[in-house]
C-alpha cells in the first residue's frame, strides 16, 4: 500500500510545527512504515535552507488567472522508509513562518491563498506523475481540503477522481472559512473555472462563503477524528452556556459521514523511547527557565512586565526549599485550554482559586505557554498576585520536556481536546494529571485509576469541579501516598501506541 500524507506542517522537518497536527504528521508515517506502507509527506516548503534536498521537478499552476512555477523536492534523510517532500514557491516560504496573522475582519486570507495554491500543485503534481499515484491520499485539517475540491470538481484532474481520501480533522474549531468570490483570497478568485456544487462547499451559517473543512468532510471517502470520544461529541451542535464545544456548526455534515459509515474515531499515539531515565531535578528546571527567559528578553529592546515578574518569581523559587507539591501546565494560551480558569468562582478567578488551592499543600504552579495576548495578560497579571505561580510566557521544548518529568501533577482543563499529546506526555514521564473529561482527555485519563478527571453541566459549574477535584488530588497525595504511588505507576504503564494507530488507519480509513 502507498499513501500520500498532505499537511500544513511536520515536525520531521526544522521550523514546521505549530501544534499537535505537526506530531502526528512526524509519528504516524513511520508507524505506517513499519507496518509495510510506502508513505510520501507533502508540505510546503517554509524556507528550510540547512536541508539537503534532492529535486525531483518543476510544475506550472494556473492560478489566481496567473502562471505560477513550483519546485518538488525530496529531503535527504537517514530514515528511508518515509519520503518527506517539499513544495517551493515564494508565496511559502517568504515570510519564513507556518501560518500568519491577518487583520481583525480578514481571517485565514493569506494562508488560505498559501494553502490553497500548495493543494494546486500537489493536485497537479500528481497528474504530471511527480508524485506517485497513492493507494490512500491523506489530508490532514483545512489547509489540505482543497485537494479534495480540485480533484471532485477540476476536469484536468479527472483522472484522480477514484483515489481513496482520507481526512482527519485535528481541529474543528479551525475551518479556513474564506468567501466564494469578491475578495483576492476567495475560491474563485484563486480557481476562475472551476465548476463546483456550492451546497457541498458552502458554509452552513454563512452560505455566500467557502468552508474548506466541510468540504472535505463531504468529499471524502473517510472522515476521521483524532479519538473515539470527540468523535461523537462533533455530531452535537456546539452549547456554549452549558461548556459544551461540539462540531462547531458541522454537525449535521458530521451526522451525514456517520450515517454513511465513514466517520472513524481513532485515539492518536505517543512514542515510547526505550531509555526514558530521569536525571534532571528542580535546579535543572530553574537554569533552563532562566536560560530561556534571557533569551526571550533579549529579543526585545523593552523589558517586557512578563518576563521581568516571570524572572523575580523564579529568583524567589530557588531561594527557598520547594517542600509541596509542583502542578505543571504546558500548552498554548488559547480559549480552548484555558477558558475554565478564566471563570469567576466565588468572585475570584478560578486560575486564583487554583493558586490558593496549590499553596494550602505549600505548593507551587508552573505554566508554559503563550498565544492569545488577552489570555497572556490575564496570567501574566495572575502571576503578579500570587506568589506561588510561575507563568512562563512562550515555549521552549527544553523547559517543557523538565516540566513533564518532574511535576507532581498536570493540569489540563481544557474545555474541548480532540485528541490531546501533553496529557500522554506528561503520563508517560510518570506525571498523573488532572484534566476535563472531554474528547481525546476522556480516552486516555480514567478517574482514580491512572489520573484524575472532571465535568459539569455548564461553565459554572465545570470551573468548580475543576477546583474540588484539584483540592481532592492534592489532598490524596498528601495523605495516601500508596494510592498515590499505584496511580503514579498506572499513568507511566499507559500506553497509546502508534503501533495500533497504524494497523487502524491501513483498516479503517485507508479502505
Amino acid at each position: 500500500m502507498h499513501v500520500l500524507m498532505v499537511a500544513a506542517e511536520n515536525d520531521a522537518l526544522p521550523g514546521a510545527k505549530v501544534g499537535g497536527v505537526a506530531d502526528v504528521v512526524r509519528d504516524a508515517p513511520k508507524a505506517l512504515a513499519d507496518q509495510g506502507v510506502t508513505v510520501e509527506v507533502v508540505i510546503p516548503d517554509y524556507g528550510f535552507e540547512p536541508l539537503t534536498r534532492i529535486y525531483i521537478g518543476e510544475i506550472t499552476v494556473v492560478f489566481n488567472a496567473q502562471p505560477h512555477v513550483l519546485t518538488l523536492f525530496k529531503i535527504q534523510q537517514t530514515n528511508n522508509n518515509v519520503s518527506q517532500i517539499v513544495i517551493s514557491h515564494p508565496l511559502f516560504s517568504g515570510s519564513g513562518s507556518v501560518y500568519c496573522n491577518d487583520a481583525p475582519g480578514r481571517p485565514f486570507a493569506t494562508d488560505a491563498t498559501k494553502f490553497a495554491l500548495f493543494n494546486a500543485a500537489v493536485c497537479e503534481a500528481l497528474s504530471q506523475g511527480l508524485l506517485t499515484r497513492p493507494n490512500a491520499l491523506h489530508l490532514h485539517d483545512w489547509h489540505s481540503a482543497c485537494v479534495a475540491v480540485l480533484i471532485k470538481f477540476e476536469p484536468r484532474y479527472s483522472s484522480l477522481k477514484n483515489i481513496h481520501i482520507a481526512y482527519t480533522v485535528h481541529n474543528i474549531a479551525l475551518q479556513g472559512i474564506r468567501p466564494f468570490k469578491h475578495d483576492e483570497s476567495s475560491l474563485e478568485t484563486w480557481f476562475p473555472s472551476l465548476s463546483y456544487n456550492g451546497q457541498h462547499l458552502c458554509d452552513p451559517r454563512y452560505p455566500h462563503c467557502f468552508n474548506p473543512m466541510r468540504s472535505a468532510i463531504n468529499l471524502a471517502d473517510k472522515v476521521h477524528l483524532v479519538s473515539p470520544t470527540y468523535s461523537q461529541e462533533v455530531l452535537s451542535p456546539s452549547n456554549y452556556d452549558r461548556g459544551f464545544f461540539g462540531g462547531e456548526g458541522l454537525e449535521l455534515d458530521l451526522q451525514n459521514s456517520a450515517k454513511q459509515g465513514k466517520l472513524i474515531g481513532i485515539l492518536n499515539g505517543c512514542e515510547y523511547p526505550e531509555s526514558n531515565t530521569k536525571n534532571a531535578d528542580l535546579n535543572t528546571l530553574y537554569q533552563k527557565i532562566e536560560h530561556t527567559l534571557f533569551g526571550w528578553m533579549s529579543n526585545n529592546e523593552q523589558l517586557q512586565s512578563s518576563y521581568y515578574i516571570a524572572h523575580q518569581r523564579l529568583q524567589q523559587f530557588k531561594a527557598t526549599a520547594a517542600n509541596g507539591p509542583l502542578v505543571t501546565s504546558v500548552g498554548r494560551l488559547t480559549e480552548q485550554k484555558v477558558l475554565l480558569l478564566c471563570q469567576q468562582v466565588d468572585g475570584h478567578l478560578a486560575i486564583d482559586s487554583v493558586c490558593q488551592i496549590i499553596n494550602k499543600y505549600n505548593g507551587r504552579l508552573i505554566i508554559l505557554g503563550s498565544g492569545d495576548k488577552e489570555l497572556e495578560s490575564i496570567f501574566n497579571k495572575a502571576m503578579a498576585r500570587n506568589s506561588n505561580l510561575l507563568f512562563l510566557k512562550g515555549y521552549g521544548q527544553g523547559i517543557g520536556d523538565l516540566m513533564y518529568q518532574l511535576g507532581d501533577l498536570f493540569l489540563m482543563p481544557s474545555s474541548f481536546e480532540p485528541c490531546g499529546i501533553s496529557q500522554m506526555l506528561a503520563m508517560r514521564a510518570g506525571q498523573p494529571c488532572l484534566v476535563h473529561s472531554v474528547g481525546g482527555l476522556k480516552d486516555t485519563v480514567e478517574h482514580d485509576e491512572n489520573g484524575f478527571s472532571f465535568n459539569g453541566t455548564s461553565l459554572a459549574v465545570q470551573a468548580s469541579n475543576l477546583l474540588s477535584c484539584l483540592d481532592e488530588t492534592l489532598s490524596l497525595k498528601k495523605h495516601d501516598p500508596k494510592k498515590w504511588h499505584k496511580i503514579k505507576v498506572s499513568a507511566q504503564q499507559a500506553r497509546f501506541s502508534w503501533i495500533e494507530v497504524a494497523a487502524n488507519y491501513i483498516a479503517q480509513l485507508y479502505r
